[in-house]
Formats: structure tokens, sequence, C-alpha cells
């Protein structure tokens, strides 16, 4: 078809010709709402981009209970089957930011509770009244 004859039919239309590839030959138009087409692309690129991530936090102390610990740990290991990356947080009060040497110990309890279903990408850090750790879930070769 001409272009001439496709630009009167997307006038009379109320629409635009829009050229879709013009490496063809010859190249292949369309008549569509050329704004709309436009502001769908847009969104998708957005869609495609937009990276949700799922990192949950599990709070604790260091006086923390171990049967109290080990609820949260047993939460964490569902936020990891999940496909969630989970970070814990011990929170410290007062002096109890000077034993540090006992939170890592309590933070290599976790790690081993969690053993071959989570892995450590980020090794337990103090933060000034906090110490974090950040657990991703293992990958699975098995079927």
């Amino acid at each position: 078809m001409p272009t001439s004859e496709a630009l009167s039919l997307a006038r009379t239309a109320g629409m635009d010709l829009v050229e879709v590839s013009p490496q063809e030959s010859p190249p292949v138009c369309r008549i569509m709402d050329y704004g709309k087409f436009k502001y769908t692309q847009k969104k998708k690129q957005k869609q495609s981009h937009a990276v949700k991530v799922d990192l949950k936090e599990v709070r604790l102390r260091p006086k923390t209970d171990d049967n109290d610990r080990m609820i949260k740990v047993n939460h964490a290991l569902e936020f990891l089957d999940k496909g969630h990356k989970v970070q814990f947080t011990m929170l410290f009060k007062g002096r109890e930011r000077f034993n540090m040497e006992f939170a890592m110990s309590k933070f290599r309890e976790i790690i081993a509770a969690i053993g071959e279903k989570g892995k450590v990408i980020r090794a337990p850090l103090s933060e000034g009244k906090r110490m974090t750790m950040i657990i991703v879930p293992a990958k699975h070769t098995g079927p």
C-alpha cells in the first residue's frame, strides 16, 4: 500500500502511522495510537527493571533465651525455604556491646542451626549498637 494512502487511512481513524521495522524491504508500518504505544512500552520497561528484594529481618538480643532463639531461627528457615534473604540483627543495650565475643558465639550457633539450607553472604558485622549478618538460600543442585 502506498504511504500516502496509509497516512490518509490513519488520519480518518484518528490514529498515527508508525514505522515498525524500517530494516525490512518494504518497511513495515502500522496504524496505531503512538502515545498509548509509548506509554505501554515505558511501563513494560519499568516492570522489567523493578527488582523486588525480599529481605526479611530477624531481631534478637544477646540475652534471648535458647528456645526463643530457635523459634526465630525456625522462622528464618521458613523464609529461606520461600527464597527470601534473611538478615539477623542483634541489638545491644548499655554494656552488652562490650562483650562482642558472646554475640559472635550466638551468631555461630545460628549459622550451625541453619546448616546447609542457607549461605552467609555477609558475616556478622558490628555497627555501633547492633550486629548484623545476612544469609541467602542455598542453591539446590538436585531435582
